[in-house]
């Protein structure tokens, strides 16, 4: 049985608002994800929220009185509440109206597997992050795995421009040494993006396994960590730019490397 929550004060409305913040993330454990599609996707996936929000106006449809009394049913915090207390927890005027909050959880590097793995060196855009997310969960990436400092996968920005792929895809965080280690012991070709690099050969195939390693959105890659690829690539340019967004350049090459593997897998 749902409960409910009026009150802006209550101690679970105030732990709610600070998970924008990433203070409010770490002490908690939690990060929020808004929309019921986004629960359902997450629900496909046997990945179920700690707390469950949701509005009078959301049990008007049918698959998200389906989504809450499952969620029930897993002992999951499932509460009812208005919808000026979700603008407040979202931070937007218009709310969806089912929020949840979940456990964030990262994979070990060692059981990220698949054909292509992604390693962001540094990443500083929550929305850059999130993109990237969605493009290696379209493409079939393994995984993704942050290398050095790097933004907060977890925040409100991050998840919403995931789309729901931070819930498909596996995450880890790593230093450089262990990555170059798991490429070793993986057998994989470690491809960085470099302005010193060259346009791959149309007609070369992929690589078994391959690591596409992409520098942050300032600066690039280290030197250290150029001299420690396999090959060094440079995606060309025929317009006035001299650059891509870091999301979409990183597009370009999981896209590249999975039509070099006649979009194996595709969705008919």
């Amino acid at each position: 049985m749902a409960h409910q929550i009026t009150s802006a004060s209550n101690p679970l409305i105030k732990t709610l608002k600070s998970l924008h913040m990433k203070k409010g993330r770490a002490e908690s454990g939690l990060f929020l994800a808004e929309g019921a599609r986004l629960a359902m996707e997450a629900a496909d996936l046997d990945v179920w929220p700690e707390i469950l929000l949701f509005s009078a106006a959301a049990l008007s449809r049918e698959p998200v009185r389906t989504l809450i009394d499952e969620a029930e049913k897993r002992r999951v915090r499932v509460i009812e509440t208005s919808e000026t207390l979700l603008a407040q927890i979202s931070k937007r005027d218009n709310p969806q109206t089912v929020i949840g909050a979940y456990k964030q959880q990262l994979a070990t590097l060692e059981g990220i597997e698949g054909e292509t793995v992604v390693a962001l060196e540094g990443v500083r855009d929550p929305g850059n992050l999130g993109a990237i997310l969605r493009t290696a969960d379209s493409t079939g990436a393994g995984g993704v795995v942050l290398i050095g400092e790097s933004c907060d996968p977890f925040s409100v920005e991050a998840v919403r421009a995931s789309m729901g792929s931070l819930f498909a895809m596996k995450l880890a965080r790593a230093s450089f040494d262990e990555l170059v280690r798991y490429k070793k012991a993986r057998g994989a070709q470690m491809m960085g993006l470099s302005l010193k690099g060259g346009a791959l050969d149309p007609g070369l195939p992929a690589p078994g396994k391959a690591i596409v390693l992409m520098g942050n959105e300032q600066s690039g890659l280290p030197d250290d960590m150029e001299a420690a690829c396999d090959l060094l690539v440079r995606l060309p340019m025929r317009g006035r730019a001299d650059s891509l967004n870091l999301a979409i350049a990183t597009s370009v090459m999981l896209y590249d490397l999975w039509r070099r593997r006649g979009y194996d897998g595709a969705r008919a």
